[in-house]
């Protein structure tokens, strides 16, 4: 599965996705515009440049990642640079339901 980002704030969406855990390469293909791509399990989540044809809006996303120092198991709910929500579902033992602006980096 492919999902792709157009935005404005690509260096921002990028910080605040890397914060969730996501690895990005940087990837240009052709004579296309430079983007961040990251892989997930059946999954591939691309952050590409907006431009005047293309702009993603409101949109809420959803991922399972692994937990990490900085996010325990358990729901996270986190807004992106641009407002769209971001919820994270993290497995474990720990049940946490928390509303947060980023994770730390």
């Amino acid at each position: 599965m492919l999902l792709v980002i157009y935005t404005a704030m690509l260096e921002e969406c990028r910080a605040f996705y890397t914060g969730l855990g996501l690895v990005f390469a940087k990837e240009q293909h052709g004579s296309g515009p430079e983007h961040y791509a990251a892989e997930l399990p059946g999954l591939v989540f691309e952050l590409y440049p907006a431009s005047a044809t293309k702009f993603t809006g409101t949109l809420r996303l959803g991922f399972e990642l692994p937990a990490t120092p900085n996010l325990l198991p358990g729901r996270h709910v986190f807004t992106d640079p641009e407002s769209r929500v971001v919820e994270v579902i993290v497995p474990g033992p720990q049940t946490v339901d928390r509303r947060e602006s980023a994770p730390a980096r």
